[in-house]
């Protein structure tokens, strides 16, 4: 399912829950869609049953996520439960990861050159996220990658909140542009998400070197 389905099945049960709300669950790794290659989000059935009881637990017992996520832990691991996926594989003669492994925090410290302190710190706020068993998926690796050359050049990695936030915003108002087009068609919702997509990093590019420039 797209995010835009998952909310739309949940939202009698949660009439309150928005595509942020998801997505910040998806933060603090309660649920871990798959990504596919252009970076679109794809929920399963478990995914949206482990959403359900995420929102029935925070609505009814008032619980925290910390504790959330210890029960869906301790269901993850329960004798019925699915094996956990291997670790990342490594293509050994070039160093880099194979297609749609997903990698454990230490093939993430790894491969990204960030220190364990420097992971945690983006999963703290969001720029990368587990899933319930630990694992990143491969995107992480290039957002952990891109986030350390960010604070190399000056701008410390709590700083970059800010910038998960503006994404996240302009994600939202992507959806709502092209929702009429996906009730269509989803080939032609996905292409014209991508299209404003690609406009709006180039508009929000062209903005902050106007920015920059005033600065002098």
């Amino acid at each position: 399912m797209k995010i835009s389905e998952v909310v739309d099945a949940l939202k009698d049960e949660f009439p309150a829950l928005s595509l942020s709300k998801v997505r910040y669950l998806e933060g603090e790794g309660l649920i871990s869609p798959h990504r596919l290659g252009n970076g679109y989000r794809r929920y399963s059935q478990a995914d949206l049953e482990r959403l359900r009881f995420t929102l029935c637990a925070q609505r009814d017992e008032y619980l925290p996520l910390s504790v959330i996520r210890e029960r869906l832990a301790s269901l993850d691991a329960a004798p019925n439960a699915l094996e956990p996926a291997p670790v990342a594989r490594v293509v050994a003669s070039y160093g880099r990861l194979a297609a749609d492994v997903p990698l454990d925090l230490d093939s993430l410290v790894s491969h990204s050159g960030a220190t364990r302190a420097e992971v945690e710190e983006l999963i703290a706020i969001g720029l990368v996220s587990p899933d319930a068993r630990g694992r990143f998926s491969p995107q992480a690796l290039r957002t952990v990658s891109l986030a350390l050359e960010v604070t190399r050049r000056g701008i410390p990695l709590r700083n970059l909140r800010a910038v998960r936030a503006a994404a996240e915003r302009e994600a939202d108002a992507i959806a709502q542009a092209v929702q009429h087009k996906r009730s269509r068609s989803t080939t032609a919702g996905e292409d014209a998400a991508a299209e404003l997509a690609g406009l709006l990093g180039e508009l929000h590019g062209a903005l902050l070197h106007r920015a920059v420039e005033a600065l002098d």
